[in-house]
């Protein structure tokens, strides 16, 4: 094995009283894989995430990186064109890298308290990525 895994987290700040306490979770939950987080970017909200995914994805020292964000329903279908298109870059880029992405990102159609109940799922982000890197190699 080449030492350890390096990977990147991208965070929405948009609800960050949720996404604040995800990004908590998931970095805890590398320490506990042994993962090294070697670097978080802050984006304004879920739809901004692919750009930064890229940009970690291109960088060589990283090997898999983890979305988080919380997509909660509003008065119109936004949420649901938000994730949906968010979703389908990030995993374009995972094919395109040839590197793990973990959709750490919550939504749509769910309320605040919903979006509450699923922070711990951004361990399973971690999780992710970490079991296809294994994989992969």
């Amino acid at each position: 094995m080449a030492g350890k895994m390096k990977i990147g987290i991208v965070c929405s700040e948009y609800n960050f009283d949720i996404t604040q306490m995800m990004l908590e979770r998931a970095k805890e939950h590398a320490r506990f894989l042994d993962v090294e987080v070697s670097k978080t970017v802050m984006v304004p909200g879920v739809f901004d995430i692919p750009l930064a995914v890229k940009s970690l994805l291109k960088n060589k020292g990283i090997d898999g990186v983890v979305t988080i964000g919380a997509v909660i329903e509003g008065e119109t279908e936004h949420d649901q064109i938000v994730i949906g298109q968010a979703a389908r870059k990030i995993t374009d880029l995972a094919v395109e890298y040839e590197k793990p992405v973990g959709l750490g990102i919550s939504g749509p159609g769910m309320s605040r308290l919903q979006a509450e109940d699923r922070i711990e799922r951004a361990k399973d982000a971690v999780e992710s990525v970490v079991k296809q890197w294994k994989a992969l190699k």
